[in-house]
């Protein structure tokens, strides 16, 4: 429903979206998992909910399962919940672990776990919130010899997906070169993506027979982008860019497709909150989009920024990035030609190693490596002619105007939200 070329993948996703709203313009707010939970579930940006590695929030900060639980919900979370910390603060009255599900893999699981909850919470008298979050298609993927190291002293509990794809069936998005290696991890890819949709379509039978799914409302989408180089731990559209899908029958009409306005992460708390007439509380950055998902209009919905502060290792990597309809800014604080991106982990290990191998006699890849590992200091893209960021336009005199139009924009951000890569922002225009 989002555009993929290959049929059969997301059957049930693809369901979700003609019986609710797809939102071509969502972004989440960062492209790693747990500040990127973090941020949908504070409505917060990172740097002012504490959370912009894979450390806790402050104490002091909202959060949207406290919230619906203080309002008399019951609330739940599959898998993941050890990526929203400290735990109690998120305020889980069940919690069901990624192994309680299969490593996070198995659909059949996910149905009898959350066929519990809603059993729990129609006996107990109570609304409800469910955080249900697949494993799939995180890395490793389906038969990879990854899967195979990382689970091999464990019990395979979880089953094949029922399609699996070749990679002659499926294509090497542009912003990664076509390499042998890299096309089959692709197929494998479209293979965890498939049991993902799976999941979906289960915990969706487990709330069809409980018949409240005509008052329930359901949102989808996913933490970040494709776990591959220009994707995930990227401010590029191909990371941030997220398949929003809102179903609430009776309010939100079916098979609506929203292209114009844009929505982040953070606008998911307050979005629920007012969906159920329930006060937002102070300090979020986000706003409630319920206009749009009513059809009309809403201000303030041209441009979305998004951010990344450090690397899975915790390593400092300070990236901000504005973009509107056309065009999009990225600001790399951290580039000065010397420092490597990453200095370790499975990015290097996988994908971006085939790429360093065939950079040694390919230039067009050797120069696509580079660029991913030291960037420059500034970026910009024309994403309605190149969506795949692969034409920087910065130093192109017909665009310097949009250049300098963004910058103000993006710093005009940074003071409003009080981010501390503000004042070397500020030194660094001051330098051009």
């Amino acid at each position: 429903c989002f555009g993929g070329k290959v049929p059969g993948v997301t059957p049930h996703i693809d369901r979700l979206a003609s019986e609710g709203m797809r939102l071509e313009r969502a972004h989440v707010t960062i492209t790693l998992c747990q500040p990127c939970r973090s941020a949908i579930m504070t409505g917060r940006y990172p740097h002012n909910n504490g959370a912009m590695g894979f450390e806790d929030i402050r104490r002091d900060v909202p959060t949207l399962g406290a919230a619906l639980g203080r309002a008399g919900y019951l609330t739940g979370v599959m898998s993941k919940g050890l990526h929203m910390t400290p735990v109690k603060q998120f305020g889980w009255d069940v919690f069901v672990s990624r192994n309680g599900l299969g490593h996070g893999r198995h659909p059949k699981l996910y149905h009898k776990r959350a066929a519990e909850f809603f059993a729990r919470a129609k006996r107990e008298g109570k609304p409800f919130f469910l955080n249900a979050n697949s494993s799939d298609p995180h890395r490793p993927f389906h038969a990879t010899a990854d899967e195979g190291r990382r689970f091999k002293t464990q019990k395979n509990d979880y089953p094949d997906p029922s399609r699996v794809y070749k990679s002659d069936e499926v294509a090497v998005p542009p912003f990664m070169p076509d390499l042998p290696w890299i096309h089959n991890d692709i197929a494998a890819y479209y293979c965890s993506a498939h049991r993902a949709d799976e999941t979906i379509g289960e915990v969706l039978r487990a709330l069809a027979a409980t018949g409240l799914a005509d008052n329930t409302l359901v949102i989808f989408l996913s933490d970040h982008g494709m776990p591959f180089p220009f994707a995930k731990r990227s401010c590029y559209p191909n990371g941030t860019r997220t398949p929003l899908i809102v179903r609430w029958p009776g309010r939100v009409k079916g098979g609506a497709v929203d292209k114009r306005h844009f929505v982040s992460g953070i606008d998911l708390m307050p979005t629920i909150l007012a969906a159920a007439g329930l006060e937002a509380p102070m300090g979020m950055d986000g706003r409630d989009f319920l206009p749009v998902l009513a059809g009309k209009k809403q201000s303030g919905r041209d441009r979305v920024v998004t951010v990344l502060h450090k690397t899975a290792q915790q390593e400092p990597i300070e990236t901000r990035s504005i973009q509107d309809e056309r065009f999009g800014y990225i600001y790399n604080d951290w580039s000065d030609g010397k420092t490597p991106f990453r200095k370790s982990g499975k990015m290097l290990g996988g994908p971006m190693n085939i790429m360093m191998r065939a950079g040694k006699t390919d230039p067009k890849i050797a120069a696509r490596v580079k660029h991913f590992m030291y960037r420059t200091r500034e970026e910009l893209y024309d994403y309605a002619a190149d969506p795949d960021a692969l034409n920087d336009l910065t130093g192109q005199a017909d665009h310097a105007k949009t250049l300098a139009r963004l910058r103000k924009e993006l710093l005009a951000w940074m003071d409003k939200t009080r981010d501390p890569l503000a004042g070397a922002f500020r030194k660094h225009l001051k330098s051009l």
